[in-house]
């Protein structure tokens, strides 16, 4: 009889978490899932859901007790916080609280899941992988700086002996839940309906984007095959913005117009964005932050995970296709 191995998952209710509990179930793991709400969570055979969220150590306890693996995806990845202590909240003494815990249980693989802001911007032309080191000792946005720090961390823990193996996704988009983590979906929806009339820096800087089944598996083969104390890149392809948005012309069989302009405008809109964010508490639709991020090149390379986890990647055509299909099915709207 084959042994039921208990998994414990933070943001197990978020845009990867939900596919990762899925695939996790189908392939016979029985799945203790964090959520901060579990009323109208639906039952599923293999699927325990426990109420909590990292920054409660209790919650932890209870979901992670018996668990042989530990999946951490939780984190405030969203471009604004009514409260500037969030990011350190959440994606830095969460982590640690994770951490803590799971040495406590002496969980035998926690595979956490980070970003590959942590690893900054590439010099233009530079197809960049897990030794470069970071270009730039600024960071453009909180969420960018509490990740960073809270890798750094993480070699301290490694060192101490915690298990622990480190994803760093790119710009994930996919079919699924539409959130601050799917932005990229939105993105390709808004496009789709003409509300995407500009093309930042004139489209010309370059980003990696990785389907999100791709992440999924990725994940967990850094759990089955990843080196503990190591760090994989989990990515797709690299292009241009308006190499990006060409590619859903490609597929659509449709040229929608897009006006090329520098940053000056959108950079302003996203100040007085943030402006009313603060007096008002009204969310901004995009940040300073976030508009810089898509004026710097983020190419990267997941040769390493490739050679050592048997990663593989999704063309963007595909995915793209396989998004805008299930965008179609759902009508879906950002």
């Amino acid at each position: 009889m084959k042994e039921v191995m208990n998994v414990f998952v933070t943001g197990s209710t978020g845009f990867i978490g939900r596919k990762l509990t899925e695939r996790l179930v189908q392939l016979g793991y029985f799945v203790r899932g964090l959520a901060r709400r579990v009323e109208g969570l639906p039952t599923v055979d293999g699927v325990e859901y426990v109420c909590g969220d990292v920054t409660d150590i209790g919650s932890l306890r209870r979901g992670m007790s018996g668990c042989r693996y530990v999946f951490h995806l939780a984190a405030y990845a969203n471009g604004w916080a009514r409260n500037s202590t969030t990011y350190n909240n959440i994606n830095i003494t969460g982590t640690k609280n994770v951490f803590s815990v799971a040495k406590e249980f002496s969980v035998e693989r926690l595979v956490w899941t980070s970003t590959i802001v942590t690893l900054g911007p590439t010099p233009e032309g530079v197809i960049g992988d897990e030794s470069m080191p970071r270009i730039t000792d600024k960071f453009l946005t909180e969420y960018e700086r509490s990740k960073t720090e809270m890798e750094q961390e993480a070699m301290r823990w490694i060192a101490e002996g915690l298990p622990l193996v480190i994803v760093n996704p790119t710009r994930v988009y996919g079919p699924g839940l539409l959130s601050e983590s799917n932005t990229v979906t939105q993105l390709i929806s808004m496009f789709r309906r003409g509300r995407m009339p500009v093309l930042l820096n004139y489209g010309r800087n370059v980003g990696n984007y990785v389907f999100v089944d791709d992440v999924v598996c990725g994940l967990i083969l850094a759990l089955e095959r990843g080196r503990i104390g190591e760090r994989y890149i989990l990515g797709g392809e690299n292009v241009s913005l308006k190499g990006f948005f060409e590619t859903i012309n490609k597929i659509d069989n449709k040229k929608r117009y897009q006006r090329e302009i520098y940053c000056y405008t959108p950079l302003l809109l996203a100040y007085i964005f943030e402006w009313n964010a603060k007096l008002f508490g009204i969310y901004p639709l995009f940040t300073p932050g976030w508009i810089r991020t898509f004026l710097v090149d983020w190419a990267y390379s997941s040769k390493k995970a490739e050679s050592e986890l048997g990663y593989k990647i999704t063309s963007l055509e595909n995915g793209i296709r396989k998004t805008c299909k299930w965008l179609d099915e759902n009508k879906t709207h950002d």
